[in-house]
């Protein structure tokens, strides 16, 4: 008998023990996927048209915001297209109507040509001197596919390269009427100034849309 209640006090504990184990912690949902940083847009608005241009954030960070920068500042605001070569670029962000230079609204930025985007038609680039780490506020768009522009070594200031920062979204047309403009030589300094003046009358941030 007293076996018996042994075997049954035995069940029971057992029983309450298995009642009393928690049940399995559900497995962790997986994180939902971030969502990419927004590219920013800027208007160009020229004497010939607008040009919209989206810049890249994530490729090219320093670029982004030096230039972003210098738009919210007013930086181009009556500034030039001052070097305009068909089959080539078009390149502005540093004169004036007068033909003064501007000062910069801050120090040169690093080099970010080595980010894997290539200086193809309608991109926007670092404009800079043999300096490869040079840049500040001048800037210019590619009318062709310029392989040449692109970064090979980090050796010396040719083979770095200029660093694309983003891309004509609308417009394009606008930059092709600016590339055909008729220019001349009108000192060292200037050797392909269209006439008339190509101004950026205005420029302004926009709007953002999702990277990638």
């Amino acid at each position: 008998m007293k076996s018996l209640l042994l075997a049954c006090a035995l069940a029971a504990c057992a029983f309450t023990a298995q009642a009393q184990t928690p049940p399995a912690a559900e497995p962790a949902a997986a994180p939902a996927p971030s969502t990419p940083a927004p590219a920013p847009r800027v208007s160009l608005k020229t004497n010939q048209g607008e040009i919209v241009v989206e810049l890249d954030p994530v490729k090219a960070p320093k670029s982004t915001e030096n230039f972003l920068a210098y738009v919210r500042a007013g930086y181009y605001d009556g500034t030039i297209f001052h070097r305009v070569i068909d089959n080539f670029m078009i390149q502005g962000g540093g004169y004036t109507t007068e033909l003064k230079p501007k000062d910069g609204l801050k120090p040169s930025i690093q080099n970010e040509a080595d980010n894997g985007l290539q200086n193809k038609r309608g991109t926007l680039a670092m404009a800079r001197t043999m300096d490869p780490h040079s840049a500040s506020s001048q800037f210019f768009i590619n009318v062709v596919d310029n392989t040449a522009l692109d970064h090979v070594s980090k050796s010396d200031g040719r083979s770095w390269g200029y660093a694309v920062f983003g891309k004509v979204v609308s417009g394009m047309d606008v930059v092709d009427k600016i590339k055909a403009t008729p220019t001349s030589v009108f000192s060292f300094e200037f050797q392909n100034l269209p006439r008339p003046f190509i101004v950026v009358e205005k420029a302004t941030v926009i709007e953002a849309k999702p990277a990638g």
